[in-house]
């Protein structure tokens, strides 16, 4: 028979009324024999009901059953989130992300002697991410990451809760967008000839192609990287598939394609990769070429990025609505678009003011106006 009492805490002000007594929090632990097997642990709980309905269980069972949260590891939870996360088929990228996560939480556990996931409480993780040298927003992602592992585990009963949910997020100042300008891009083309004395003919002309169709198409690095021919069609490149079912497309220019069609592809599968290494390394390898590129054309601050800014805001500028930006990029919502380019949709009305101010001055009824001509 199994008995369940209270352990009360030291500073516990109804230790004096027995460990019976219900209303206080402090922990409930159970006392007695199972099937002739002597049990005395705590249940991890501080609810008399929850207690009660444990102990029946256990007695209608006629075990006491294995706490799976006890049970696994910090690290076979990582495992089994890494394997989820391939079966899910998530990009390389981020699977690389979640990995250095889980580096980084081995080693603070075998630092601090944690073992199991079960110790990985909200003070714990409190003091995780005090080692993190990360800025505001790496960090931000990194908590993302760690609450959709934690996430993970409670799902499948692992754990009570995640933790991580009450850790606060770091504050993040959004950063400017900052598009190349029209005479940055005109430099970054012709540094390209620099290019081609540095890394050969056929790494300028790879990268001639690169570099327009990153500008021209609005992609990730990674996308540009991973496209093939099967995604270009005449002058139309997919981008991708809305959940609607509905195929994203962008329209390249004549001469982007002509650079794309007349760059010696990587293989025949993708212009910009051979498909042998991991996507990861493809990328680091284009953008240590567009470093050097960026230095040669004397362009500061220039990323892989900086393309796809610029795509955004030339469409702006020339009075493509927000929503259809929001479309091409691939945002889930058109708020991110709003939050990374609203100063240049103002600009826009920037724009349309200079067209009135010109147009007026064109006008021959403002003209007569203003040379003091009345109107009869």
């Amino acid at each position: 028979m199994l008995t369940i009492y209270r352990r009360h805490r030291q500073d516990c002000q109804h230790r004096s009324a027995g460990r019976k007594y219900r209303r206080c929090r402090c922990p409930i632990w159970v006392d007695g024999f199972l099937e002739g097997q002597e049990i005395r642990k705590t249940l991890d709980t501080a609810d008399w009901q929850k207690a009660q309905d444990k102990i029946r269980e256990w007695e209608a069972q006629g075990s006491e059953p294995q706490n799976a949260a006890e049970s696994i590891t910090i690290e076979q939870a990582g495992e089994k989130f890494i394997a989820d996360a391939n079966a899910r088929k998530l990009n390389d990228s981020t699977i690389y992300k979640y990995n250095l996560l889980f580096k980084q939480t081995k080693s603070f556990a075998q630092k601090h002697g944690l073992r199991y996931l079960k110790e990985l409480d909200l003070q714990t993780l409190d003091e995780f991410r005090t080692d993190w040298k990360d800025g505001p927003r790496s960090s931000l992602k990194k908590l993302e990451r760690l609450r959709a592992f934690l996430r993970f585990c409670e799902r499948r009963k692992w754990i009570d809760w995640n933790p991580a949910l009450d850790l606060k997020a770091p504050k993040i100042a959004n950063r400017p967008t900052l598009p190349f300008t029209r005479e940055e891009m005109l430099k970054i083309l012709a540094a390209l000839d620099k290019y081609a004395e540095k890394a050969g003919i056929v790494g300028a002309q790879r990268l001639r192609a690169f570099v327009l169709l990153l500008r021209y198409s609005g992609m990730r690095i990674g996308d540009a990287v991973q496209c093939g021919p099967e995604r270009i069609k005449g002058s139309k490149l997919f981008l991708y598939t809305q959940k609607t079912g509905v195929a994203v497309q962008c329209i390249l220019p004549d001469f982007v394609i002509r650079e794309i069609d007349a760059a010696p592809r990587k293989s025949e599968k993708f212009f910009f990769w051979t498909g042998e290494s991991k996507l990861r390394t493809a990328v680091s390898i284009w953008q240590r070429s567009l470093q050097s590129l960026f230095e040669l054309a004397d362009v500061q601050g220039g990323h892989a990025h900086r393309f796809r800014d610029t795509f955004a805001v030339e469409l702006l500028l020339a009075g493509v609505p927000l929503e259809r930006v929001s479309v091409l990029l691939g945002h889930q919502s058109m708020r991110i678009t709003e939050r990374h380019y609203s100063p240049w949709v103002r600009s826009r009305q920037e724009q349309l003011e200079a067209d009135l101010q010109r147009a007026w001055s064109e006008d021959p009824v403002a003209l007569m106006q203003t040379n003091g001509v009345r109107i009869q």
